[in-house]
């Protein structure tokens, strides 16, 4: 994994250590990229949440049973800024993918640009952009859930959170489980505006307990709103059916 990605359509505010991000998502299936993005940058984004234009969808969760909220699947063309941000993390991200389906046994191999993986995606049927927007009010959460829309899945996702915690909103952390087995192990993970969580989206490799590997199911959430409003930004790499 090289260094900080460059994108003139992705304002990046600070550069991020893709090598202790790497040892991050080894040890615990998640990596904070601290101030990803500046406070203007999150602004401008969490703007466009009102907007009926450039979306393909709504989702009221609470209709479907993911918890309570509402997001946005944006269409393509999406926005300069998401549209440079995916294409700047995706190769940042790719190496770590394939080692751990190597790891797993996994024949599947991820290209170096997103635009190939995206044609594989295409050429399945998956051609409905996956990169959405959140917005949560007071009492609203996210159910833990798996982010998988076909048979083509790209083991990482990024998460934005768009706004100041403790002055937009209290309450609303961003929430991790893993299981193995019987056993479950839930973990927390803070975030500032303008930072960004990557994280395993169904499963990752972790070592045995005597030798060799074995895979452990990784869920994500966000816990209750206790006040005010939250916005946040997925980026998912593969398309949807």
């Amino acid at each position: 994994m090289g260094a900080r990605p460059e994108s003139p359509a992705a304002p990046f505010a600070a550069p991020f250590d893709t090598e202790s991000v790497g040892r991050s998502l080894d040890a615990h299936g998640h990596a904070v990229l601290r101030s990803l993005l500046d406070m203007q940058a999150c602004r401008d984004l969490a703007a466009l949440y009102p907007r009926t234009d450039g979306y393909r969808s709504r989702v009221v969760m609470a209709r479907h049973g993911f918890g309570r909220g509402e997001y946005k699947y944006f269409s393509y063309p999406l926005p300069p800024l998401l549209d440079g941000l995916r294409h700047a993390l995706y190769p940042q991200f790719a190496p770590m993918a394939n080692r751990w389906n190597r790891l797993l046994g996994i024949d599947i191999r991820y290209p170096d640009a997103l635009d190939d993986f995206l044609a594989r995606c295409h050429r399945a049927g998956q051609t409905r952009p996956t990169p959405l927007i959140l917005e949560y009010g007071a009492g609203d959460f996210n159910c833990l859930h798996q982010d998988l829309y076909g048979e083509h899945v790209f083991p990482l996702q990024v998460a934005i959170l768009l706004s100041e915690p403790d002055r937009d909103f209290t309450g609303g952390q961003f929430v991790m489980t893993q299981t193995a087995g019987n056993r479950q192990h839930a973990e927390v993970v803070p975030l500032q505006q303008g930072d960004a969580v990557v994280f395993a989206v169904h499963r990752r490799p972790v070592p045995g307990k005597r030798n060799g590997t074995r895979s452990v199911t990784m869920r994500h959430g966000v816990s209750r709103i206790h006040t005010g409003k939250r916005h946040t930004v997925g980026l998912i790499f593969h398309d949807a059916l």
